[in-house]
C-alpha cells in the first residue's frame, strides 16, 4: 500500500446496487384529499422509507456473524447459498437486521441457534408490523434474538402478501414464541404454519379481523360481551 491509498473498511456491509430502496408507504399532510384548504399544508407528502443494506459499517464483532452465517450454510445439505438465505443486511442505529425470505426463516434461525460461533440460543419474541401500500409484502414478521454465549444481538424480518399471509412457525426451533406468534396471528392474522396451536390468545375466538392492522376501522364496531350488546361508540349519544 502506498502513502496515497486509504486502508479498506473493516466490518462493512456490502451494499447491492440492484436492491431499491424499501418504500412502504407515502404520508400525505393534513387537509389533503380535495377538502379545499389553500394554505398549501396539504400538499405535504414524505414517504417512509425502511433502512436499506449497506448504510453502515457492522458493529465490532458482527461481521464474525454474518461469515459464520455463510459458512455454516455452505456446511448444511440442501441449505440455499447466503445470497438467497439473506436478502439484506441491514444495520440502523447499532443494530442489525437479516431480512430473510419466508422460506429459508427456519433453516437460518435453527444455524443461528446452533451453530458455536453464532450461538443465538435465545429467542426474546416475534412481532408484527403492517404496510398495507407496500404491495407484495404488506405484512412483516420480526423476531428478536440474544445469543448469551457472546454477549450479542440479531433482528430477523420476513415478509408475506395480504393476499397469502403465511410465514413458517419458528416453534420447532425456539419454543418461547408460542405465545408471541399467536398474539401477531390474532392482532396482525399472520399465520404461522406449524404452530401447535395457533389461536387467538387477547381477542375472542369468533372475533373478526386483526385490530393493529392500519386498515382496521378505529371506532363504530359493535361489540359483544356474554350476550349483551353494546352499542358502537359513535353510535351512544348525541351531540346535536
Amino acid at each position: 500500500m502506498t502513502d496515497t491509498e486509504e486502508p479498506e473498511p473493516q466490518g462493512t456491509v456490502e451494499p447491492r446496487d440492484a436492491t431499491p430502496p424499501d418504500v412502504v408507504r407515502t404520508r400525505h399532510g393534513m387537509f389533503s384529499g380535495g377538502t379545499g384548504d389553500t394554505s398549501g399544508y396539504g400538499g405535504i407528502a414524505r414517504p417512509v422509507v425502511m433502512p436499506g443494506p449497506g448504510e453502515e459499517p457492522l458493529p465490532a464483532g458482527y461481521e464474525r456473524v454474518v461469515e459464520g452465517l455463510r459458512l455454516a450454510l455452505a456446511r448444511s445439505d440442501g441449505a440455499p447459498a447466503l445470497a438467497d438465505a439473506v436478502r439484506a443486511v441491514v444495520v440502523y442505529r447499532g443494530e442489525v437486521t437479516l431480512r430473510v425470505p419466508r422460506e429459508h426463516l427456519v433453516a437460518v434461525a435453527r444455524l443461528l441457534r446452533d451453530e458455536p460461533e453464532l450461538r443465538f440460543e435465545m429467542c426474546l419474541g416475534t412481532s408484527g408490523v403492517h404496510f398495507p401500500e407496500d404491495s407484495g409484502a404488506e405484512l412483516r414478521a420480526v423476531t428478536h434474538l440474544q445469543s448469551i454465549t457472546h454477549g450479542r444481538r440479531l433482528r430477523l424480518e420476513t415478509s408475506c402478501p395480504d393476499a397469502d399471509p403465511h410465514v413458517p412457525s419458528l416453534f420447532a426451533v425456539y419454543p418461547t414464541v408460542d405465545w408471541h406468534e399467536r398474539e401477531t396471528y390474532d392482532f396482525f392474522g399472520i399465520v404461522f404454519d406449524g404452530h401447535p396451536s395457533l389461536t387467538r390468545i387477547e381477542m375472542p375466538d369468533d372475533w373478526e379481523g386483526h385490530p393493529q392492522r392500519k386498515d382496521y376501522p378505529l371506532g363504530g364496531i359493535g361489540v359483544e360481551f356474554h350476550g349483551a350488546q353494546v352499542a358502537a361508540p359513535d353510535t351512544r349519544r348525541s351531540y346535536s
